[in-house]
């Protein structure tokens, strides 16, 4: 689900083509901005064409200016120029791809907001909406690319477990850099985005979950990794999709929930968003994907690391992203694209998945005090 853009293509198309032209040798053309019919939550993403001369000639360079969000934020807390470190210090990464970064803006007045400027990367997600079990080019390519793409998406989230965190000057990232629980915290985190996200009702959901990661927390591990967040196949870009054999990530995206810890919970995180996708949804996985004991066994060969804790990360999974859909239910209800009556906020796929999920621990909302 996404918002309509509120700005004005000639406005916008002069606004960029002046700033980049700030930044270049040379003439500057900006082709009319475009971009996804809506623009997400997240970010604000704005596609642009321009030219200009290198040096060797004039050239065509398609680019991708995102725009940090401001009164339709997703998550309590700003990252958006922690993205941009982190995705400046992946860019060398073996076995992981981002976006080439080309400029931060930190003035506001440009846009309205902060932004950043990477190359455009071709490539196509499997997309939530519709959820790729459901229909896409995804569900529409056959068991063997299917799996390619599974395996190659896992692959690449794996590669993000072996960046040396430190190292690329992420160690701010660590939220118990002096001792505690990065379990803990993150579970904390969550439960303080439910406060901001609904204060005055009840979400006995994710609350029950929330009681339950409390309780069953597992110990943290020794050697923390960073974490991607939000990974899951629909923020992957895949290049070469007529083929199994050529199907590849061309670009891992979207690092808004990036943080050290205990890496098994961007595992959780793979797998979870694929059950949503298809058990949230009453509709079955895709033939080709392979199963979930499949899928740790690679990553845990791709890590050198256990999976052990992996239905504790898939509960916590579940939880933060019920957490989510409240918050996106409360950004529609504002931007009236829903009704104000709307029980969207409990009846949401990653709801009625999670609490399926609890049930069967023996875990029921309406137990909550």
């Amino acid at each position: 689900m996404a918002l309509p853009s509120p700005r004005d293509p000639e406005v916008t198309r002069a606004v960029l083509a002046g700033w980049i032209g700030g930044r270049v040798d040379g003439e500057v053309s900006v082709a009319p901005p475009s971009g996804p019919a809506a623009t997400g939550f997240s970010n604000e993403t704005i596609l642009v064409d321009a030219t200009w001369d290198e040096g060797d000639g004039v050239a065509e360079h398609r680019l991708v200016f995102r725009v940090q969000p401001t009164s339709h934020a997703v998550f309590p807390h700003d990252l958006f120029e922690v993205q941009h470190r982190v995705m400046s210090a992946l860019g060398d990464q073996r076995g992981l791809r981002v976006p080439r970064l080309r400029w931060y803006e930190e003035d506001a007045s440009v846009l309205g907001a902060p932004f950043m400027v990477m190359d455009r990367v071709d490539g196509e997600a499997p997309t939530d909406n519709p959820p790729y079990p459901t229909e896409g080019w995804l569900k529409d390519g056959s068991p063997e690319l299917q799996r390619a793409v599974w395996e190659r998406g896992l692959d690449a989230m794996a590669a993000v477990h072996q960046v040396d965190w430190k190292g690329h000057g992420l160690a701010d990232l660590d939220p118990c850099p002096e001792g505690g629980s990065r379990l803990g915290a993150r579970v904390e985190e969550w439960a303080a985005m439910l406060r901001w996200a609904s204060p005055e009702v009840r979400q006995a959901v994710p609350e029950a979950g929330l009681a339950w990661l409390r309780e069953n927390q597992p110990p943290d591990i020794a050697d923390p990794a960073l974490c991607w967040g939000d990974s899951r196949i629909g923020n992957q870009l895949f290049d070469g999709r007529d083929s199994p054999a050529t199907v590849h990530v061309a670009a891992v995206l979207d690092w808004e929930m990036v943080h050290v810890g205990d890496p098994v919970q961007d595992l959780g995180w793979f797998t979870w968003m694929d059950h949503t996708l298809s058990a949230g949804l009453d509709v079955p996985r895709l033939p080709g994907l392979p199963s979930y004991p499949e899928t740790t066994a690679r990553w845990e060969a791709a890590t050198g690391r256990s999976a052990h804790q992996h239905r504790w990360a898939e509960i916590q999974a579940g939880v933060g992203f019920a957490i989510v859909m409240v918050r996106l239910t409360e950004l529609l209800k504002d931007s009236e694209l829903f009704p104000h009556d709307t029980d969207y906020d409990r009846t949401n796929m990653g709801c009625v998945a999670l609490e399926r999920a609890l049930a069967a621990l023996d875990v029921h909302p309406d137990d909550l005090a």
